[in-house]
């Protein structure tokens, strides 16, 4: 239905006195309906890009799509939201690898620390490999049939403790919560991980249960209030943290009329010309102002002692995944990392994300 005829039957309807009692929704009738089903608030870090490409296709395609919005596992709980886009009771979610380590062993190659500086690079470096490496796409499209609307990634993981951590001599005996693969830098640097459930880490420092905390990313740490007990926010140089991609169901997006593709497709384009930057920057600095007001202290290792500890990370955790998840599952693995190192090549000078410790400390 185009504007014109939506005004005259919106007209003839409020005459009549029906307008009330049908919601707006109803009146557009021609409405792509579709479901965006996440896992995390709205307020968490890619949540706020996610909701900038939902409000801009709303608001461009003026009438023709409705989406409804579920966060917070509303809708399906943490763990099933691949499945879901995959059978099509939710169209379009955000994916988080490290939930679905088993359904996604060739996404997982593009989770390591201390490869790359910059978040803002790293999508980028999804980018270009998606597009290169066949079993990455096939894994998506074939295996979970979801297309990738665009890369994401959950920005900065400070390493977060109760006290200074000035040298790696520092972390000895420290039990540091960690995540996935977080859990590989936290014991090659000589801590021991400690796997503790996100809403159960505030207690676990308040107890002592934990000396500090990492793979936790900045912004839903600040929103934990993590530093209230553990105020040393630490730049290790590992560089950005977890991978995600937000998907739609394959089926769903070929049913698109073609001005909607083509607007999710102008969309996505404008976050990797620097939209997803811009919306993150933003986010850094309003949390580092936050965690600054309230106590917070940040600290940046030296270029030695980060060299130091990517020594000690690169490239054992990349060929951990070449060697235990890589050859089981037939991938190969050594050429997408080629692929992936290639892309760091390309995007790695251009990313000029500012870490929240940059900003902290007027770097």
């Amino acid at each position: 239905m185009n504007r014109r005829d939506f005004i005259k039957m919106t007209g003839a309807l409020a005459g009549a006195g029906m307008l009330g009692s049908l919601p707006l929704s109803a009146l557009a009738k021609g409405a792509t309906r579709f479901k965006f089903d996440s896992y995390i608030s709205d307020t968490a870090g890619p949540s706020r890009l996610d909701s900038w490409f939902l409000s801009e296709l709303e608001k461009r395609a003026a009438g023709d799509v409705n989406i409804r919005r579920f966060w917070s596992a509303s809708l399906n709980r943490v763990g099933e939201h691949l499945a879901a886009v995959r059978d099509n009771t939710s169209e379009m979610s955000l994916i988080s690898p490290g939930y679905y380590q088993s359904e996604l062993p060739v996404t997982r190659g593009l989770e390591w620390y201390y490869r790359l500086e910059r978040a803002d690079a790293l999508q980028q470096v999804c980018r270009d490999v998606y597009q290169e490496f066949a079993p990455l796409r096939e894994e998506w499209e074939r295996r979970h049939r979801s297309k990738v609307m665009y890369w994401t990634n959950w920005n900065y993981a400070p390493l977060i403790t109760r006290k200074p951590i000035r040298s790696l001599e520092d972390l000895k005996g420290m039990r540091i919560r960690g995540y996935g693969v977080s859990t590989d830098v936290i014991e090659g640097l000589g801590a021991t991980a400690v796997p503790v459930a996100a809403p159960e880490v505030y207690t676990s420092l308040e107890r002592g249960v934990l000396d500090g905390v990492y793979g936790f990313d900045y912004i839903t740490a600040v929103s934990y209030k993590l530093h209230e007990i553990a105020p040393y926010m630490t730049d290790i140089g590992d560089g950005p943290h977890a991978p995600s991609a937000t998907i739609m169901n394959l089926n769903f997006w070929n049913s698109m009329p073609e001005n909607l593709q083509r607007i999710c497709d102008e969309i996505v384009e404008e976050i990797y010309a620097g939209q997803y930057r811009t919306i993150m920057d933003a986010a850094n600095r309003e949390y580092v102002k936050r965690a600054l007001d309230e106590g917070a202290k940040f600290h940046i290792w030296t270029d030695e002692q980060k060299q130091a500890a990517r020594d000690i990370v690169q490239p054992n955790q990349t060929n951990k995944w070449i060697d235990r998840v890589a050859k089981p599952a037939r991938i190969d693995g050594e050429a997408m990392q080629g692929l992936i190192e290639a892309a760091i090549n390309k995007h790695g000078s251009s990313g000029n994300l500012a870490r929240p410790e940059e900003i902290a400390l007027g770097v």
